[in-house]
């Protein structure tokens, strides 16, 4: 008799201490749970010991990743009632030590490696970055990093980003169907080049350029000299690419640099959108400090970055364990008030701060849409698993920004000079 997914879901409210608010059907067939709720398939017994050997976040990824592991019905939907249960606990969950001293919670655990088979550890998926956890945020650690994050194919991420190759939050004017991923993707670069009050004849140093998209629209649009600098040798070979194609060579320069290493400022303005998350607070104040050494008296930083809610004791905070092994290795966010205040101890002064959190939702459920569309491609590309990984990071994504668990703002700063005089309007938001 086909009885696995009831036993699981047995087995799974006892750990949890709450009914499952999905379905469950597992690899006999059997199914339990709401009837209308989305549906957790558990497509084999590994599933069950990569979550056993690795409990909590780490181990659903993996068992995801690698296919054992899927949801039929609403992606979001399911994401958000299984991200209620983490949510929801974390604050009064009870500690595995308690756990263990609860009779049911050990019943529970007896069960499910009863129902997992043989108790040998599943292989992680080959998408894990695997690297030392010693010396975070070196050139070479950096280096390895953005790779592995950004050199997955040009073409996937075309697929995934579209023809704008913008990877970071585009500035809708109106949700789709009546706005469109391109003209918000434009609008965008165009508010960022507007904030640094770029003109001809001036020089921008954008700062993880990904694939050239602002430098192009710098460039092409303000008549300004840039200079794109990315760790990632597939987003420069595309670059540079895309820079001879439109016959700007004379103004836009792509280095593969780590930004510690450019020293040919004085720049009128920085540029850096979607790249101080990979930074590290242990280097925040040198990476602000830097950008500051390049500019020119007067000069603008934009910084586009995204960020997390304040924690209750900021020394309790860990990376997410599903982003760092899976999509951004060592990278990490802060709360909006830590990074203005970086810059300000970096000698910038900070002058505008804006949130566009419901931006970045309405974008990543657009890049999933594209994903979507073209699973079969994207799956032949980047492999299975890598596909997987996307669509998982950037629907869970959508909801964060949606549900405030993360947010994304830009923060227009000046290199004041000793005069005081900031170059700003007395009315600064004359950019919308």
């Amino acid at each position: 008799m086909a009885d696995a997914a009831p036993r699981l879901k047995v087995h799974v409210e006892q750990l949890l201490g709450t009914p499952l608010p999905v379905r469950i059907r597992a690899w006999d067939g059997s199914q339990a749970g709401p009837p209308s709720a989305p549906t957790l398939v558990v497509r084999n017994r590994r599933a069950l010991r990569h979550l056993l050997f690795k409990p909590g976040e780490l181990g659903l990824a993996r068992a995801w990743v690698a296919g054992d592991l899927d949801i039929e019905g609403d992606l979001y939907a399911a994401l958000d009632l299984l991200a209620g249960l983490v949510w929801e606990r974390d604050e009064d969950a009870p500690g595995l030590a308690r756990s263990l001293r609860d009779p049911a919670f050990r019943s529970a655990v007896r069960g499910l490696f009863a129902l997992a088979g043989p108790p040998l550890p599943p292989a992680r998926p080959a998408e894990e970055a695997r690297r030392p956890r010693r010396g975070l945020h070196t050139r070479r650690s950096d280096r390895g990093a953005i790779s592995h994050h950004y050199d997955v194919g040009n073409d996937f991420y075309e697929l995934v980003l579209g023809p704008s190759m913008v990877y970071s939050c585009a500035y809708w004017s109106a949700p789709p169907p009546r706005g469109t991923l391109e003209q918000a993707q434009y609008d965008k670069l165009e508010l960022v080049c507007r904030k640094l009050a770029l003109k001809p004849g001036q020089r921008l140093l954008d700062v993880g350029c990904g694939w050239g998209s602002m430098a192009l629209h710098a460039a092409r649009e303000h008549g300004v000299a840039v200079v794109g600098i990315t760790l990632s040798q597939e987003q420069a070979a595309h670059a540079r690419k895309r820079v001879a194609e439109e016959g700007l060579a004379d103004r836009v320069e792509i280095r593969v640099q780590d930004y510690r290493d450019v020293a040919d400022g004085p720049f009128d303005a920085i540029s850096s959108i979607g790249m101080a998350e990979h930074v590290g607070s242990p280097r925040y104040l040198e990476y602000a400090g830097h950008l500051h050494r390049l500019l020119a008296p007067g000069g603008r930083l934009l910084n586009h970055q995204i960020a997390r809610r304040p924690e209750r004791d900021e020394g309790a905070y860990d990376l997410d364990p599903f982003i760092d092994a899976y999509v951004f290795p060592d990278g990490e966010l802060a709360p909006v008030g830590t990074t203005v205040g970086l810059l300000e101890r970096a000698g910038f002064e900070v002058r505008d701060v804006e949130s566009i959190r419901e931006h970045y939702a309405l974008t990543l459920r657009r890049w999933v849409e594209n994903l979507e569309t073209h699973w079969d491609r994207a799956a032949r590309l980047a492999g299975p698993g890598r596909a997987r990984v996307w669509r998982l990071y950037m629907a869970a994504s959508a909801l964060a920004f949606e549900k405030n668990r993360i947010g994304v703002n830009q923060v227009l700063a000046v290199k004041t000079p000793e005069s005081g005089a900031s170059g700003l309007p007395l009315r600064a938001r004359t950019w919308h």
